[in-house]
């Protein structure tokens, strides 16, 4: 059965695990809405990209009245 040969010292296990932090995501705002989206993306609060529309505007739906009997 295959062991260490020696142990490995705590730097050398941070110094591994620096590279697996978090990226900071670049948001920029809609041109259209001013809500933040990501870079090169739809915007899913308007529908546009480029300035131009591409599909429709979200609209929130009411929940269905039920009918009471």
């Amino acid at each position: 059965m295959g062991l260490p040969s020696k142990k490995r010292p705590k730097s050398e296990k941070r110094k591994r695990r620096a590279a697996k932090k978090m990226k900071k995501i670049n948001l920029s705002p809609c041109p259209r809405c001013q809500k933040p989206v990501l870079p090169h993306h739809l915007c899913f609060f308007c529908g546009t990209y480029q300035n131009r529309e591409v599909m429709p505007k979200r609209i929130k739906q009411q929940p269905s009245q039920k009918k009471k009997e």
